[in-house]
Formats: structure tokens, sequence, C-alpha cells
């Protein structure tokens, strides 16, 4: 199984993302990734702009995902996977909004310790705006 399959499969089991908002994960590699949704009229607020929390839930699941890669590269097809990352501050920066089409959410690796993690997630449209900036810190609960 690939190493983004593998990540569909461990990560498909976080509803709110993948169900509700429709957040699909689309690339993996070590500690980085993209995940994306396209904007449906729930995801609009009351200006009919996409809400502020849509961006932070797909910023949110994509830290998840990228801080989870070493992990993934060593799970086999049925093995379950233990998930050890949790985020313990994000901050976000909305720059441009969103309306229509495809918003992706890229992964950029600051830190990645045994016991602590930074993230920056990049969260741009389909004509590479940039639509948000989040720093996500994260903690290691295993250690």
């Amino acid at each position: 199984m690939s190493l983004v399959d593998t990540a569909r499969r461990v990560f498909g089991a976080d509803r709110y993302a993948t169900q509700q908002t429709g957040v699909t994960i689309d690339t993996v590699d070590l500690h980085t990734t993209s995940c994306s949704l396209t904007v449906e009229p729930h995801h609009r607020n009351a200006k009919g702009v996409v809400m502020g929390g849509v961006l932070m839930t797909l910023a949110d699941y994509a830290f998840a995902v990228a801080s989870h890669t070493e992990m993934l590269q060593n799970l086999g097809d049925d093995d379950e996977a233990t998930l050890e990352w949790v985020t313990s501050s994000s901050q976000i920066h909305f720059l441009t909004p969103a309306t229509q089409g495809r918003i992706v959410a890229r992964t950029q690796c600051l830190k990645q310790g045994r016991r602590q993690c930074l993230y920056q997630i990049t969260i741009t449209d389909d004509t590479q705006h940039t639509l948000a900036i989040v720093t996500t810190s994260g903690t290691n609960i295993r250690h």
C-alpha cells in the first residue's frame, strides 16, 4: 500500500474532517502533506465566504497527517496505527477570503523532535492565492 493510501486508511477515521467537511489527502511524503477540499454551500458563512473554521479544520487535518508520516511509513497494511502527536497550539492568519473552487493546505515541517514539533501550513485557492497561513505546534503524548 502506498504512503498516501495508508494515510487515507488511518485518517479516514476522522469523520468530521473527511465526511462533514469533505477534506481529502492528496499527497504524503516524510513530514509533508497536501490536503484539499472543494468549496460547497455549507462551507460558507453569512457573508458568503468560506468560514474560518473550515480553513482551520483543513490545516489541522493536514498537520495531523504530516506529523505522523514516520509512523505511517512503518505501518503494515493491516497494522493498527498509534497516533502520538496532538495539536498543542495553532495560530491562523487569514489573508484573503475564499469563495469558490478547490482549497489546498500544504505543510512545511519547521521542527520534528521527539517531544515537540512545529509546522507551517499554507492554504491556497486553485489560483494559487494564499488564503491563510497557520502555525501549529504539536506535542508527542507518548514521550
